[in-house]
């Protein structure tokens, strides 16, 4: 009678990746657009501002750049930005729970219609665009305001003081420079306040992309 044959051994298989380590690839990847926004933004514009024979970046909101014969550069400025500032919330998003990803996701969103709606000019009346790309700022800085703070918190209980300071200082800065220009102050003092508070927050936008890309790679959690 045949003898039945001894089982073989079954090949090892590769092991699935772990969902965790798929979201913080994910995540990272994400994450590069944070990193990338605020540069691009102010390196961009400054390039512009420079080129421009209308726009005195020390005296004028730099969205007038959107406007004459190249202003559509300063738009694809905007809506470049706004996709990469959504990638970060996603990122911030994919790494923690929180408000602060969904709230940049959202002030990146409100970056894209605050460049497709263009800036009235100095002295040319008010528009509807004009006014939504007003309204489309101040909501989007309110957003940023709302993630800054949220990261604020979560830096605090993690007992990272310095980076809940920070945090913080990004958001009344901008907040008291959007609070300068809204009031109707037209005035270079204002405007500089709020030049120095979009690029502060670029810059702490950067850095907090930065950390959570590197927390991201360790496998820890991000605020």
């Amino acid at each position: 009678m045949p003898q039945p044959s001894a089982p073989q051994p079954s090949a090892p298989q590769a092991s699935a990746p772990q969902p965790s380590a798929a979201r913080d690839r994910t995540a990272r990847a994400l994450l590069v657009g944070g990193v990338l926004a605020g540069p691009f933004y102010v390196l961009a514009s400054l390039v512009h501002g420079w080129l421009s024979e209308d726009v005195d970046l020390l005296r004028d909101s730099w969205s007038l750049l959107s406007l004459g014969p190249y202003g559509w550069v300063h738009v694809v400025v905007f809506l470049v930005t706004g996709l990469l500032v959504i990638a970060a919330g996603l990122g911030l998003r994919f790494r923690g729970r929180g408000v602060a990803g969904p709230a940049l996701v959202a002030y990146g969103a409100l970056l894209v219609v605050a460049g497709l709606a263009l800036p009235d000019a100095p002295g040319a009346g008010t528009t509807v665009h004009g006014v939504l790309h007003l309204a489309a700022g101040g909501l989007g800085f309110v957003a940023f305001v709302v993630a800054a703070v949220a990261s604020a918190r979560r830096f605090a209980r993690q007992g990272a003081r310095g980076w809940a300071a920070w945090s913080l200082v990004a958001a009344v800065v901008l907040l008291a420079g959007f609070a300068g220009v809204a009031s109707g102050s037209s005035s270079p003092a204002a405007v500089v306040g709020l030049t120095v508070g979009v690029v502060l927050s670029d810059v702490w936008l950067t850095t907090a992309s930065l950390r959570a890309f590197r927390e991201a790679g360790r496998g820890a959690a991000t605020p």
